[in-house]
């Protein structure tokens, strides 16, 4: 089998960032972008999509998180759409409810080529810790912007911690179901011919 990965990095006067990523790897992670509780999302997300995962950020966390976050998630989303290529294989389509503790997010996700993000939900709390709250759904279209992605996510609770986490990890489960290969697939899943 093909080993479907890719390594980008993308530099701007706000942030450098480094990514490499493993689809069918064994949930090993690396995150350091200085952002304590996204590293701990990137880790969460490697986990539990089994994605190896190694991120490297320096940005101007003087400013906020934003930038840091924004440009992982580009990134990210760019490696994506690099380790799977032309997508033959694929299961293509995805739908994963996660629950931590009162919390709970769904994801549906197409990996249709076509970029497109809808969300439902608020947080509970406007950060946690030095990270912004409003950054995870943020993150979500970032990602699905540039990894071709069709994502629609939901997420209610009364923690924000547990809200992000279980988006995080509710992302990371929808992706790696949609990713994995069909073997009774060679081509792409569409009667186009193509994604």
């Amino acid at each position: 089998m093909t080993t479907r990965s890719a390594t980008r990095m993308r530099e701007t006067s706000e942030t450098a960032v480094e990514i490499s990523l493993t689809v069918d790897g064994n949930g090993d992670a690396t995150a350091e972008t200085g952002v304590g509780f996204f590293d701990h999302m990137l880790d969460s997300f490697a986990e539990h999509g089994l994605f190896d995962l190694d991120v490297a950020c320096e940005g101007d966390l003087a400013v906020d998180d934003h930038h840091t976050v924004e440009d992982v998630a580009i990134a990210l989303g760019k490696t994506f759409d690099g380790a799977l290529g032309d997508r033959a294989g694929i299961r293509r389509f995805a739908d994963r409810r996660v629950p931590l503790d009162e919390a709970v997010a769904g994801v549906v996700v197409d990996v249709s080529g076509r970029p497109l993000f809808q969300f439902d939900g608020a947080f509970s709390q406007e950060a946690v810790g030095g990270f912004s709250s409003a950054m995870a759904p943020h993150f979500l279209r970032s990602l699905a912007v540039n990894a071709g992605l069709t994502l629609h996510a939901d997420v209610r609770g009364e923690n924000a911690h547990h809200e992000i986490e279980a988006l995080f990890k509710a992302t990371a489960r929808a992706l790696d179901d949609a990713t994995r290969l069909d073997e009774r697939r060679a081509d792409a899943p569409s009667t186009k011919g193509e994604l």
